[in-house]
Parts: structure tokens; sequence; C-alpha cells
């Protein structure tokens, strides 16, 4: 429909409106919606023509027009809700006059009928209408009846369109539901609790990333918005909680991508003497039984691939991966910086071999691995919050988790030697004076807590919105977000 259409059509429906308005109408709030739609279809909807007329099934629903069909002495209409969708039989025998009102009524208004349930002539469960109320004017017309909602653009900057328009999406939305009730099910059942902490920090922390800032006018005082809750849910670790979870908005001023919006939803998570082996069976259940909660099975297509998750995920060393993939000994640091070298790796003078190395890993194994994929053994130099491993100072016991060439977790044995975190924070505040932005500022609170003991502990941070792309196979971020942020 071009501009010129459009216009015309909103003309006419405000004039509709208008002769509405002098007759009395005023968006009614007065009308009591006793059934879902689902409701009629599932109880009644096997039921034949014959015993529907011995049910004498009241029918009293309300809905947005969808389809509308004039003839003659009678009006057949859709009507959805958010539920599902039935046929509404209007006829004059019924109505009389007022049959009239309804050739008025355009697609996209949202009605109240009550009737009785029947079957048509074609067998089509269908509520015979006694009596009507419009509820509200739609003054936009719908999209196009089979084309729908098709532009890109449109869908993501009005979502309200989509939804109403195109039940997949919706669907997407109810399916996001199900799996943040599956990690919220599986966590509380393990004993853990969940919580709530501040969204506005006095010090960004707990991530590598850059962050929103903000001002307090009462405070006079600087803020940023969370970059990740990490840093106070470790303060409940040495306030005496054991077991504790967020499912939380994030918010990190990056760039926008398929896969990054300025805010997502994270869930972290976060259990005092908990083990590496333990939380990795832990975070590899909260997964699979999210695929489960919208999926028929563990083997499902993700972007025209099959991806098959019903196995324990495999576990391999972030060196050995780089190792096997570029064919190369890595057992020194010449060998690294020699590696990345000969690769093209443009390396900045501040970096170490460990960030050498990552980069290596993030360049040329990353998005190789398909098959779930715990990744373990990141170097200390860059997971300023990690536990170094006893076996090897340069390494820490940490596990990231891959699917389908994509990060979907983090985890790891936490920190809590404030001797070690202070020295890490202090390299981190060097990295932020060398123009890293991403870097972490020093938080003296934090290290006073940890100052107070700690308790060993693991850390998991695990990303809904990756989550749900993968259950739903949404190739982008935006197509799980219902307000995603764009351009």
């Amino acid at each position: 429909m071009d501009i010129k259409d459009l216009s015309k059509v909103q003309k006419d429906r405000e004039a509709k409106l208008e002769k509405l308005r002098a007759g009395g109408f005023n968006y009614p709030n007065d009308f009591e919606k006793k059934y879902e739609i689902s409701h009629l279809i599932n109880k009644f909807g096997n039921l034949s023509k014959e015993d529907l007329e011995k049910e004498n099934v009241d029918a009293c629903n309300a809905g947005r027009i969808v389809l509308k069909r004039e003839m003659g002495k009678v009006v057949f209409m859709t009507i959805e809700d958010f539920s599902g969708r039935i046929q509404a039989y209007f006829s004059k025998n019924n109505l009389e006059e007022r049959l009239e009102e309804i050739k008025d009524f355009d697609l996209g208004d949202i009605i109240g009928i009550e009737g009785v349930l029947f079957r048509t002539k074609t067998d089509e469960l269908t509520i015979e209408v006694k009596d009507f109320k419009l509820l509200t004017k739609s003054l936009n017309p719908m999209p196009e009846k089979y084309a729908g909602l098709t532009d890109i653009e449109t869908i993501y900057r009005q979502r309200y369109v989509d939804l109403m328009s195109n039940k997949d999406s919706r669907e997407v939305f109810v399916k996001r539901n199900k799996i943040i009730q599956s990690i919220r099910k599986n966590l509380e059942e393990a004993g853990y609790l969940e919580v709530e902490t501040p969204m506005m920090h006095p010090i960004p922390g707990g991530a590598n990333a850059k962050p929103f800032k903000t001002h307090h006018n009462a405070l006079d005082k600087e803020l940023f918005l969370r970059i990740a809750p990490e840093l106070y849910l470790k303060r409940l670790l040495v306030g005496g909680f054991e077991k504790v979870f967020e499912i939380n908005r994030n918010f990190r001023n990056e760039g926008l991508s398929t896969i990054h919006n300025p805010e997502f939803t994270m869930l972290e998570f976060y259990e005092a003497y908990g083990t590496l082996k333990k939380t990795t069976q832990l975070v590899q259940k909260l997964v699979q039984d999210s695929i489960k909660a919208v999926n028929d099975s563990l083997t499902i297509t993700y972007e025209e691939k099959e991806l098959d998750l019903k196995n324990n995920f495999d576990v391999k060393s972030l060196k050995d991966l780089v190792k096997d993939e570029l064919k190369v000994d890595l057992d020194t640091e010449e060998q690294i910086f020699n590696t990345a070298k000969s690769n093209g790796l443009k390396i900045k003078k501040d970096w170490g071999w460990g960030k050498v190395l990552l980069e290596l890993f993030e360049e040329h194994v990353e998005k190789k691995l398909w098959k779930p994929t715990f990744v373990k053994d990141y170097p200390y130099e860059v997971s300023p919050l990690s536990r170094r491993k006893d076996s090897d100072k340069n390494y820490t016991d940490r596990i990231e988790l891959f699917i389908a060439g994509r990060e979907f977790a983090n985890f790891f044995c936490e920190l809590n030697d404030p001797t070690d975190q202070e020295e890490r924070f202090t390299q981190q505040v060097k990295q932020k004076d060398s123009g890293d932005e991403e870097a972490m500022l020093y938080d003296d609170d934090y290290i006073n807590a940890l100052k107070h003991g700690m308790p060993p502990a693991m850390g998991v941070g695990l990303g809904i919105d990756r989550l749900v792309m993968l259950a739903t196979n949404k190739s982008s971020i935006r197509d799980v977000v219902l307000f995603p942020t764009l351009k």
C-alpha cells in the first residue's frame, strides 16, 4: 500500500471514529471476556454439530478482527486473541438493524462478542453472535492478509505490528519465556536463591566492556549502567549466601551486530564450594533442558545445519585447540608470538602472550566450534577475576562454552585471594590508562569484601538471548529481543 492509499484508508477510518463518537462511543472498558479462544477450541472443538446443539455452549470472547466477509444479511469474521482464532457469525435474524454497525467495522478493530457455539455447513467451529460491542477502533490498517509484515526495519521498529500480524513472531517470545522458566526451575530445584542486585554502579566491573554513563543529580555523582552483576553477587557469597542467581539486564556500550545488542539478558549464578566438574554438568543440563523446553528433540536444525546436543559436550583446552588448528607448537612465549606474526595478527605493544593466544583462538578456532564444546584453561592475563590453576599458574580454572561457533557461557573458579585480586585490578587500571576502554577499574569495596573472606566458589554467566536464538533457529539477536536497539 503506497502512502497515498494509506492516507485515504486512515482518513476513512478517522471519519468512522467521528461517527462512532457522535453515537456515544468512548473506547469502553466494561466488557468482561470470560474465555480464551483456545479454551473453546480445546474443550469443544471435537464435538459434532449435534452435540454442540445439546451443549448450548455459551461463548463470551474478545479479540481483533483479522478477516471479514459480508454476504448480504450475514457477516463472517475471524476473531483473534493471544491464544488463537475463531470464526464469528453475525446475522440479521439475531441482530436485526445492528447488523449495519458491523459493516463499518474494519480489520484491526477489537470487539467483544457473546453467543453460542455451532458448526457451519462446512463443519467450521463458529460463534453465532447474539450481542457484540466495539471496544477499540483501529485507525491504521493491518499488514496485508497473506504477505503479512515483511519489511525487516518495520518488524524491528514497530514490533507491535509484527506481533499483531505474525503468529510465528509471537511464538518466539512464548518460547523465550519457556526457556527462562526452565532455567529458573532447574536452579531453584538445585537450591539456588534468586536475588536482585543494583543496575547502577559507582564503578563499572565484573567484565571487560565499555560502560554507559549516567548522572545522579541528587548525589551529583557519575554512575554506570551495569555491565555485569558479578562483583555484587560475590559480595553475597561473602555475606553468607552460598547459592545465588540473577537473571539480569546488562548494558555494554559496544557496536550493534546480529549477536550483540547494547542491552541484553544474562543469567549469572554462583555456588560456594562448587567445583568445575559439577558446574560443567549443571551448565550442560541448563542448555539441554532449555532446548527441550521448546523442541521435540535435542537434535535440532540451526542455520540450515544439523546440531546434536544430546550427548555430553566436548571438553578441550584453549591452547590445544589453537595448536591443532594451526599445526604449531605453543609451549613457549616465543612460539606464541611467532605464530601470531606468521598468521598476520596485529599485536599491540601492551599485549602479553596470554592475550595473543586468546586472539589466535578467536581468529582461527572459535567460529569452527560447531559441536557443543567446553573450552578450558584460559591464560590468567585475560581472566582478571579467575583463580589460577594449581598445576600451572599461567592459566586459570576457567571454561567457556561454544556452540555453533559462538560463545554461550563463561564460568570459572572465583578468585578469592584479595592480594592476587588487588594485583590484577592494578594491571587492569594500567591497561585503562594506556587506552583500553574495556578494562576494569579498581574496586576498593570489593577488595574490602574479599578481605572479610569469600569461600571458594564457582561463578557462571550464560547468555539468555543467544540461547533463545539457538533454540528457535534465529540468526539475529533482534529476532529474540522484543524491542532491539537500532541505528
